[in-house]
Order: C-alpha cells, then structure tokens, then sequence
C-alpha cells in the first residue's frame, strides 16, 4: 500500500510540474501589452517602460519561469500585477467559498446518488425507468440553465431563497446551508443523476454474481449483502465517476459563482483571466491542478483500499 501511495504521489507531483510550466509560458508568451493595461491609455511610453522594467518583463522568459518557479516552491505566488496583493493571501480569502460550494455539492450528490442508485438496482421497475430518464436529462442541460432556471423559480417568482450572496459558515450553520442550497442544486442535479447510475448499473452487475448467491445461502439478511457487500464491491465505480464529477465542479464554479456572485476562486479565476493578471491567474490554475491531484490520489487510496487488485493495476 505505500509503494502504491508513493507511486501515486510521485505521478501527482509530475503532473503539476508539467502543467504549471506549459501554463506559464502559454500565459507569458500570449500576453502584450501588460504594463499599458495597467497604467492606461494616458500613461507615457518612458512610464510604461518603467512598469515593463518593474514587473520584470524585459527579461528573458526562461529566467522569470525559473524565478517564478523559485518562490512558488516555498508558497510565493509573487503579487498581484493590478492590486499588488500577494497571490496566495487572495486566493485563500476565497478559497473557503468555493470549498463549500464544491465539498458540500459532492457530499449531497455521494449522499443521494447511493440511495437512488441502490433503490434502483433493488426495485427496478418505475423507479429504474425514470431514473434513466433523469439521467440523460441531467446531462443534457448546462448547469449554467439549471442555475439560472432555479434562481428564475425559487429566488426571483418563489422568493424561497436569496438570489445571490454568499454567507460564511461563522454565521451559523444555517444561514451557510441556506444562501449555498441553489449554487449546490445547480451543480449537484446532473452529478447526482449519472453517479446514480452508475451506481445502479454495477450494483446490478454485482448481484448475478456467483458470490452473491452463496452470501445469502449462508443465511446473510438480504440488507447485510446489499450495503456490506455489494455496495462495498460496486464501490470504485462511483467513486472513479465522483471524482470525475468534482473535477467538473471546479469548472463549473467559475459560472455558478459568477450566477450566484458568490467571491470564490472561480469568481477570482474570471476577474484575472479578463485583465490579464497573469500572477493571479498562475497561482489559480496551480491551485486547481493541486485540488484535483489531491483529490485524485484520496480516490485512488479509497479504491486501492476497497479493491487490493487496484493496486497492482
């Protein structure tokens, strides 16, 4: 199991090496004009040169990647080129919004998917049959519509929620749960419907398998076999498809934030990406790609631990 960890650990941090270099010199070789977006119109050519000077951007690209590089293994992202706030501090001051909406959309859709996907395995019939239908819904409408089409119904006609507002969790469980319910149904419907089922598609799967049979002609409940047995084995599946899912999360943040007009990385992500703010936008997607190594490697110990033959693989 260590050696399956470090392996996993070591192609992680290759990832990340390989994606924040091909970003930096995407990002750099693609920017023109920084120090003039900056000053604006009016400003001199001596002050734009002294600004070009200032931000290092008369040097070669090779010796600011490997500067960059430098202070982003000791956690200096370098500072905002339109705030001169450090990047670091202005992504953790939104990293708690964007978090809740993620970590608390995949809690929901791992919650419901395992209900409605065993309930389908198990009873078939009506339940199976719309299941599918909700599943090919889900993921044909953008969550983008969703959202906007839950604010239109529940905010603006119904007024059951806020349309927009963010409350942190130091306000109160509730007031939190309540101004993220939409961002969160927004993200979570289509999650929840394909997870669902394939959840449903493995469990069903598992119980013509020989082993099943046996399980519960040794007198096990069918409740004990379902949930200790088959549901643990049809496990890596959803798990590998929840991941992917929150995966899709991040992305989709950017929106649903930019929706709800929740202060989020995604929000932050938007802004930086509009005004060129190429250190900010560096320390996002570095933010990204480690949420999702992170995240990747929690899924691939879970699945190793449920499933000793993944290991090997």
């Amino acid at each position: 199991m260590i050696l399956f960890f470090v392996r996993r650990l070591a192609s992680g941090v290759a990832v990340l090496f390989v994606v924040s270099t091909l970003a930096f010199f995407l990002l750099y070789y693609s920017s023109q004009n920084v120090a003039r977006n900056i000053l604006g119109e009016v400003a001199t050519e001596e002050q734009v040169a002294q600004k070009t000077t200032e931000l290092g951007l008369d040097q070669p690209i090779v010796s600011r990647y490997f500067d960059w590089l430098g202070g982003a293994l000791t956690g200096d992202f370098g500072v905002s080129w339109f705030t001169s706030q450090p990047v670091l501090d202005s992504i953790l001051l939104r990293l708690p919004v964007t978090l809740s909406l993620v970590v608390l959309t995949t809690l929901v859709t791992a919650i419901l998917s395992v209900l409605v996907g065993v309930t389908a395995a198990v009873k078939r019939g009506a339940i199976d049959r719309t299941l599918q239908g909700i599943s090919v819904a889900g993921d044909a409408v953008p969550q983008f519509v969703m959202a906007i089409a839950l604010v239109t119904i529940f905010a603006l006609q119904l007024g059951w929620f806020p349309a927009i507002g963010y409350e942190p969790i130091a306000e109160g469980l509730g007031p939190w749960a309540y101004s993220l319910t939409l961002p969160v149904a927004a993200l979570a419907i289509s999650a929840i419907a394909s997870t669902a089922q394939q959840i449903r598609s493995s469990m069903i799967s598992m119980l013509s398998m020989d082993w099943v049979r046996t399980l519960r002609s040794r007198g096990l409940s069918n409740r004990e076999v379902l949930y200790r047995h088959v549901l643990r084995a049809s496990a890596p599946a959803g798990l590998t498809i929840l991941s992917l899912h929150f995966i899709n999360m991040l992305s989709g943040a950017v929106v649903i934030e930019q929706i709800f007009a929740l202060p989020g990385v995604g929000f932050l992500a938007l802004q930086a990406s509009v005004i060129g703010d190429m250190p900010l936008l560096m320390g996002v997607i570095v933010y990204v790609v480690l949420v999702v190594i992170i995240v990747n490697l929690l899924v691939d110990l879970l699945v190793g631990w449920l499933n000793p033959k993944a290991r090997v693989a």
